[in-house]
């Protein structure tokens, strides 16, 4: 129970027992104190005076005299023009310690609201390895669906892969004319790092084409057009919807080269699917709603055969749903895969995890949905981010210009692996164990410096900043964890026991346990506005009043044995919740640094 609860409980009770009127707890207004005040959290009486038929001082008085003679957790009390302000005591803090040491389990969990959530993230195009904007899309998604969970919703984790289409088939023309039958084995790389070079390659042989066009008197726009390579990729794509079974097994070949790929990639991020839809299988669905729009009076078909939804009279433009050639476009398939997975799933909402690039595709997806007589239109939620930039500025996938995820990851290995050896601390650990904790540290530090970003704010990436074991950092929040895990082990070790004891907390101490009283109010918080930044700097909070705490505070030198056992207690819990609250960034925490 919060602080703000109790007290609204409270005082209701001391409403009941004064002016025998029943009032409702969640009705009463209970804030934290302002700092220029002296207490805790105020109750705002003027709501009340309808009842009391007294002045706002009065009522004050009335109710906090009450207060303090009945509830030993309230110590004091002092109203300002209508506002009571309440001080709590030792003991309230000492009981909210216990609540949270015994909840246990229970405590990092809200309860469960019968909701079914689907997140999709990641939707990579099989045109190119995973990059850091895939990262940070990544990263999102699997956080958000952890908080989610974790807030009481059943939620379904899914990605879409974009395996069809022009980009594919760029890769696989370039793979044709410029790789002489080469494979990942035969090159001894990942499959979607040979297909990514292919992306880039085909880039390179467009540039070509198209200045000899130039040179020739074209201009560039046409040139591009033109092009032959443009032409021949545009040839497959239609032989590819043939069913052409040459290129249908030249693109089944190197989606698997890329499949493998990304599937290695992400087993090192930590990120799993619930379900894995493919756009060669989804690309189709959508076909119907346009004939069911058509049939409504909601799209409109032009002379030359294609269909369109026109959303002018809404503030946005005409909507294309099917070219005139009958083939779909990517809202056609979205309106589709949304139609079945609502129906598939019965779900009581759809996340897309996609960059703010796409605000404008998903305000017309609602929108579409709703005139198609969809009542869960308004139950699709766009959590839209902002771009990852690099100090010298955006990424360019054709150009091979991309910060590589695995590159990236590798980075953040040997980052720890040489921060960590600075420190001298693990001479006695074991190779293999070194290593893992390298790559805990590395992606930790990787995580949570993507992660403690608002997602609707763009961000700078700088590798060595994250990697950094002071300040809000990832390496900063392990680094407490270990070293609260090493007291405790001493502790063991030496016969110590930890466990609350009947002592007065100290100023420090208290301000610990308001701190970890946070925990379900800032998960909630995160969960209702889907950012994993609140969880992310909550635990900041908590390891830098942590470290304060222990610069200041004796602990396993402490010669009273009651606060010794009760210190150690205390510091177990915050290690537990700093443990939790990083494990919804998808982030560990070792035992040892």
């Amino acid at each position: 129970m919060s602080p703000e609860q109790f007290i609204a409980i409270k005082a209701a009770e001391a409403v009941k027992q004064i002016y025998n009127a029943e009032v409702d707890p969640a009705t009463l207004q209970v804030q934290v104190t302002r700092k220029e005040f002296e207490g805790d959290y105020t109750l705002v009486v003027f709501p009340l005076l309808r009842i009391t038929h007294a002045s706002p001082d009065a009522t004050a008085a009335a109710i906090g005299d009450r207060l303090v003679a009945d509830c030993p957790e309230i110590s004091s009390y002092n109203s300002v023009k209508g506002f009571l302000n309440l001080s709590l005591s030792n003991l309230f803090w000492r009981e909210t310690l216990a609540a949270i040491s015994q909840a246990e389990d229970a405590y990092f969990s809200l309860p469960a609201t019968g909701r079914k959530v689907m997140v999709e993230f990641s939707s990579p195009n099989t045109n190119k390895p995973l990059h850091l904007g895939h990262i940070r899309n990544n990263l999102l998604g699997d956080s958000v669906s952890r908080i989610l969970a974790a807030a009481g919703n059943d939620v379904i984790k899914v990605t879409l892969v974009n395996d069809r289409g022009v980009h594919i088939c760029k890769s696989m023309y370039a793979w044709q004319q410029r790789f002489n039958g080469a494979t990942p084995e035969s090159l001894g790389v990942k499959g979607d790092h040979l297909v990514g070079d292919c992306y880039v390659e085909f880039n390179n042989i467009l540039q070509e084409e198209v200045a000899r066009l130039v040179g020739q008197g074209m201009d560039r726009e046409q040139a591009e057009k033109e092009a032959p390579c443009m032409k021949a990729v545009h040839d497959m794509l239609v032989k590819w919807e043939q069913g052409d079974p040459e290129v249908r097994e030249l693109w089944a070949m190197m989606n698997g080269w890329v499949f493998a790929g990304f599937d290695e990639t992400y087993r090192a991020l930590g990120i799993s699917f619930d379900k894995v839809y493919y756009e060669h299988d989804t690309y189709l669905l959508g076909k119907e709603l346009v004939q069911k729009g058509l049939d409504m009076g909601v799209f409109v078909q032009d002379p030359d055969g294609s269909v369109w939804c026109d959303l002018t009279a809404d503030g946005l433009d005409r909507k294309l749903l099917l070219r005139s050639d009958g083939t779909s476009v990517y809202m056609t398939q979205d309106l589709g895969t949304a139609e079945r997975r609502f129906a598939e799933y019965s779900l009581d909402s759809h996340v897309y995890v996609v960059g703010d690039e796409q605000n404008y595709h998903f305000q017309v997806l609602k929108l579409v949905l709703a005139k198609l007589g969809f009542d869960w239109a308004d139950r699709i939620y766009h959590l839209s981010y902002g771009m990852v930039e690099l100090p010298e500025g955006k990424m360019k996938s054709r150009e091979g210009t991309v910060v590589d995820a695995d590159d990236l990851i590798a980075q953040m290995y040997c980052e720890a692996k040489a921060t960590s050896e600075e420190s001298g601390k693990l001479e006695d650990v074991s190779e293999e164990e070194r290593n893992r904790l390298y790559s805990m540290i590395g992606l930790g530090a990787l995580k949570y410096f993507i992660l403690k970003v608002d997602p609707k704010k763009k961000m700078l990436f700088n590798p060595k900043e994250s990697i950094d074991f002071n300040g809000n950092t990832g390496p900063f929040i392990q680094y407490t964890h270990a070293r609260i895990r090493s007291i405790l082990r001493k502790a063991e070790e030496a016969g110590i026991e930890a466990g609350l004891r009947d002592v007065e907390l100290s100023p420090k101490e208290i301000r610990l346990v308001q701190l970890l009283n946070l925990y379900p109010q800032k998960l909630a918080d995160a969960a209702a506005n889907f950012s994993p930044a609140v969880m992310a700097n909550y635990a900041y909070d908590l390891a830098k009043e942590f470290n304060q705490y222990y610069h200041d505070t004796q602990i396993l030198r402490e010669a009273d044995a009651e606060l010794r056992s009760n210190r150690l207690a205390l510091i177990a819990a915050v290690a537990d919740v700093l443990s939790e609250s990083m494990n919804l960034l998808g982030i560990e925490l070792p035992e040892r640094m």
